[in-house]
């Protein structure tokens, strides 16, 4: 079985409450991000212990932790203050026990020679050096681009480099192919979003909806994930919810009965 996690967000609760809900829940695990519910620069040695303490109190691991960040890596504009900011995020990521830190790397132009390509490459060389001093794994997130696409650039990267966040809901949204997109980046993969999406022909792109009232095919997914021997987390994801600890809920029911033989 492969575990599963709820992102905290996606509860819509203050964050103490937060945790305690993912564990009533019985998921496995829990995405914090820390750009926005715990801030790296606001974390003690004696807070970092404390949320440790809660997380094994309520039989939690974290699955990711979040960097958020409103340009990509490509984008020169206060660039090296965003580098230094996702390097301090990894670290902190490390004391808090996760190992995989995620967060969309940017646009990724089809010429390999591109100057932004160029740029985004030396970017990530850099914080793969960081993530080898700290033991994460920054995952770039899918949705931006289609998996071929980000796989051309990933197998110009050193072995290890970079992982991958894929989001079978975002890629569908995005007007991408999830099956084609994992068949790509499947040895790159690190962590998944338990996100569905279906195509809105009136709007000209996809849009979330509950898990499993979309297009993506998660049975089918998770048995390549097996295939694979992926070892990390599914995380239940809801950008938009009406109803949000009843969706994180029922998506996490849906994925445990996806999951049974």
């Amino acid at each position: 079985m492969i575990r599963l996690g709820v992102q905290l967000r996606s509860l819509r609760l203050p964050f103490r409450q937060a945790l305690q809900t993912a564990g009533e829940l019985g998921a496995d695990g829990i995405e914090i991000d820390l750009r926005n519910e715990l801030r790296p620069e606001e974390l003690s040695q004696t807070g970092i212990r404390h949320l440790k303490k809660i997380l094994s109190d309520n039989n939690l691991k974290i699955a990711a932790v979040s960097f958020p960040t409103r340009r990509g890596y490509n984008v020169l504009e206060d660039l090296d203050r965003r580098v230094a900011a996702t390097k301090a995020a990894m670290t902190t990521a490390y004391h808090l026990g996760a190992n995989v830190l995620c967060n969309h790397i940017g646009g990724i132009d089809e010429d390999p020679e591109a100057e932004t390509n160029t740029r985004l490459s030396e970017v990530m060389h850099d914080l793969a050096r960081h993530a080898d001093t700290c033991g994460v794994t920054f995952a770039a997130k899918t949705g931006g681009v289609d998996g071929p696409l980000l796989k051309s650039f990933l197998d110009r990267l050193p072995e290890g480099a970079l992982g991958v966040d894929f989001d079978p809901g975002a890629l569908i949204i995005n007007g991408f192919s999830a099956e084609e997109s994992f068949q790509a980046l499947a040895r790159y993969v690190v962590h998944v979003r338990g996100k569905d999406g279906v195509k809105d022909l009136a709007r000209g792109r996809g849009v979330e909806v509950p898990l499993g009232r979309g297009t993506v095919d998660f049975q089918m997914l998770i048995a390549s994930l097996e295939e694979s021997r992926y070892r990390g987390f599914i995380t239940v994801q809801r950008d938009h919810p009406e109803n949000p600890v009843q969706e994180v809920t029922d998506g996490l029911a849906y994925l445990r009965n996806v999951q049974i033989p």
